[in-house]
C-alpha cells in the first residue's frame, strides 16, 4: 500500500522508520513493545457463534508454501481456501484502500467508491463495513477491531461499529512492533473476555514486499512472523473455558498481492492475487473452490452468525461455502493450456471450446484462422482470459465467477484471420408451458466498439429466433435481468447470444439462470 497518502511522512521516511522499528523490535522483549498499551474492555458477548477475521496486508498467497507458516497451512487443510484475482484500473488500483474496502463492505469498488488510497469518493454511508452492519442489525454482539494502518480507522473502512478498538500508527512507528502489540492484546481479549466478532490487521508483510520484494527471504520471514501471530490467536481461542460450547469461525484474507521485485497498484497478475481462507462450522475441510471472490468475506461473516443479508444491502459476495451453480462450472475437467496464447504460462489450464451439456456454439458464419483459443464463443477462467492482454479492462470482470463464456474478437484477430468474427452461443430449451413470464438472468461484461453487435435472441418452440435485447454501450460486469411474456401455445424457449465484430472488443456471459412465473 502507499502509506504516505495518510501520513505526513514521505514514502522514503516511512520505510526508513519501519526498518528502524523492525530492528529495535527484533532485539527488544515483546513486553517492551506492548507495555504502553492495555487491552480495551469489551461488553460481554451474547453469541455462541463467533468470528475472527485476520487481515494480512499484501500477502501473496503463492508464497505461503515456501514460508514457515504452519498455522496457515493447517487452516488450508482444515478449512476452505479460495484464491482469486482483483480488479485493476480504471475500476480501482490494486492498493490497500480499495482492497480493504472491498473486504469490509462486501461490494466491489464500483459500489463502495474507493479507487485508491486517498479514499476520495468513498460511499460507506451506502455500503458500510461489516462491523458497522452488525452494529445496526445485531447490536447486542460484542465487537472489536485492531489495526495499525490508521486509515482503516480514520477513513471509516473497518472500525466503525466496533464496541472497542485498538488503533496504532505503523507508518509512524513501524509495523513489526505494532503487529506484535495487536497480536498480544487480541490474545488477551480472546483469553480473558467474551468477544463475538473481531477484525485484526497485520501490516508488516506489505512493508517487506515493498522493501525486499515478494520473492525475497525477508518477505517469507514476514509471513512466518504473522503466521506466528495467527497461531497465538488460534491457541487463545482453543484455550477459552467456554470453547466447547462455542462455534468459532476464523477467516484470513489479504487486500492485494505484490510483484516479485516489490510493489503493487498495477495490473500484473502478481499484484492482483488475493485469497479467502476460512475454517469453521459448515465450512468444508480441504476445499479449494475456484469461484471464491474477495467480496465473500463479509457475506461469510454474516452467514456464520446466522444473519441473512437484506437484498437492499446490495452485497456482491456470497458465503465461502456456497458454490456457484451456473452451467459453465461443469467445464473444469475440459479446460486446457495455451494453444496460440504464448504469453500465458503453459501450466495455466483455463480455456475450452467444449460447451456445457445442452448448450452449443454455432460458428457457421465465422471467419477462418485467428487465435485458436478465441475462435468463436469460448469458456475460460479469469486468470487465463485476463492474462491474454493486460490493461484492456479484462481485469474488470469481477462479477463473473469460476468459468464464464467469452466472445473476444480483439484477441481472435491477433493472429492472421480472414472474414468476420460471427459466433452464437445457444442455451438449452427451457420449459415454459402454462407460465405467463420467463426471466433470463445473467452477468455481463461488454465493451462496445465500432460496428460490432451483441444481441440476445429468443426462440419459442424452436422457431425463428427473435431479438429481445441489444447491447450498444459498455456494461462493466453487471447483473442483467430480462423478463419476457410467454406467447400463447409456447412450450419452451431457448436463448441465443449472438456476437459479431472485426478486431473490436468482447462480450462475457456468466451466471445464466432462467426462471418462470
Amino acid at each position: 500500500m502507499s502509506r504516505s497518502l495518510s501520513s505526513p511522512l514521505s514514502r522514503r521516511s516511512v520505510l526508513a522508520t519501519t526498518a528502524a522499528a523492525a530492528t529495535a523490535a527484533a532485539v527488544a522483549p515483546l513486553a517492551t513493545a506492548t507495555a504502553a498499551y492495555a487491552a480495551p474492555t469489551l461488553p460481554n458477548g451474547t453469541s455462541k457463534d463467533k468470528v475472527l477475521v485476520v487481515g494480512m496486508d499484501g500477502l501473496r498467497h503463492d508464497v505461503i508454501a515456501t514460508a514457515d507458516a504452519p498455522h496457515l497451512t493447517s487452516m488450508m487443510a482444515n478449512g476452505t481456501y479460495g484464491t482469486s484475482l482483483l480488479y485493476a484500473n480504471p475500476m480501482a488500483a490494486t492498493s490497500s484502500g480499495p482492497g480493504w474496502s472491498t473486504i469490509s463492505t462486501g461490494v466491489w469498488p464500483d459500489k463502495h467508491g474507493v479507487r485508491e488510497n486517498s479514499f476520495a469518493g468513498k460511499n460507506y454511508a451506502r455500503y458500510p463495513g461489516f462491523l458497522a452492519r452488525l452494529a445496526q442489525v445485531r447490536p447486542q454482539l460484542s465487537t472489536y477491531a485492531a489495526v495499525d494502518w490508521k486509515p482503516l480507522d480514520t477513513q471509516g473502512t473497518v472500525t466503525p461499529g466496533a464496541d472497542a478498538k485498538l488503533v496504532l500508527d505503523g507508518d509512524r512507528d513501524g509495523y513489526t512492533g505494532h503487529d506484535a502489540t495487536i497480536a498480544a492484546e487480541t490474545e488477551s481479549i480472546l483469553r480473558n473476555q467474551n468477544p463475538d466478532v473481531l477484525f485484526v490487521y497485520f501490516g508488516q508483510t506489505d512493508i517487506a514486499g515493498h522493501t525486499s520484494g515478494a520473492a525475497s527471504a525477508a518477505y517469507r520471514r514476514a509471513i512466518a512472523v504473522q503466521d506466528g501471530h495467527l497461531g497465538r490467536l488460534l491457541t487463545a481461542i482453543r484455550a477459552r473455558p467456554s470453547y466447547a460450547e462455542e462455534r468459532w469461525t476464523v477467516i484470513v484474507t489479504t487486500d492485494h498481492g505484490h510483484t516479485d521485485s516489490g510493489g503493487h497498484g498495477g495490473s500484473a497478475i502478481e499484484e492482483r492475487r488475493t485469497f479467502v481462507l476460512a475454517q469453521g462450522p459448515g465450512i468444508a475441510a480441504g476445499a479449494r473452490p475456484a469461484d471464491t471472490r474477495l467480496v465473500d468475506v463479509a457475506a461469510t461473516v454474516f452467514q456464520q452468525l446466522g444473519i441473512t443479508p437484506d437484498p437492499a444491502w446490495g452485497l456482491d459476495g456470497k458465503p465461502i461455502q456456497e458454490r456457484s451453480t451456473d452451467p459453465f462450472e461443469a467445464l473444469y475437467p475440459a479446460l486446457s493450456g495455451r494453444a496460440d496464447e504464448t504469453g500465458i504460462p503453459a501450466g495455466v489450464l483455463g480455456w475450452t471450446h467444449t460447451a456445457p451439456s445442452g448448450w452449443s456454439v454455432v460458428n457457421s458464419a465465422m471467419g477462418t484462422g485467428g487465435v485458436t483459443e478465441w475462435r468463436g464463443w469460448s469458456f475460460a477462467t479469469d486468470e487465463f482470459w485476463s492474462r491474454s492482454q493486460r490493461d484492456q479492462s479484462r481485469e474488470l470482470n469481477v462479477r463473473s465467477r469460476g468459468v464464464f463464456a467469452v466472445a473476444d474478437s480483439d484477441e481472435w484477430d491477433d493472429k492472421a484471420s480472414s472474414g468476420p468474427y460471427d459466433s452464437t452461443l445457444v442455451t438449452p430449451a427451457y420449459a415454459v408451458a402454462g407460465k405467463s413470464t420467463v426471466t433470463l438472468g445473467l452477468t455481463t461484461l461488454y465493451r462496445q466498439e465500432g460496428s460490432q453487435r451483441a444481441r440476445i435472441l429468443a426462440s419459442w418452440n424452436g422457431g425463428t429466433p427473435v431479438e429481445v435485447k441489444r447491447y450498444t454501450s459498455d456494461v462493466i460486469s453487471q447483473p442483467q435481468s430480462l423478463t419476457l411474456n410467454v406467447p400463447s401455445g409456447a412450450a419452451n424457449v431457448s436463448f441465443r447470444f449472438h456476437y459479431t465484430g472485426s478486431n473490436n472488443w468482447y462480450w462475457v456471459i456468466d451466471g445464466v439462470k432462467v426462471t418462470t412465473s
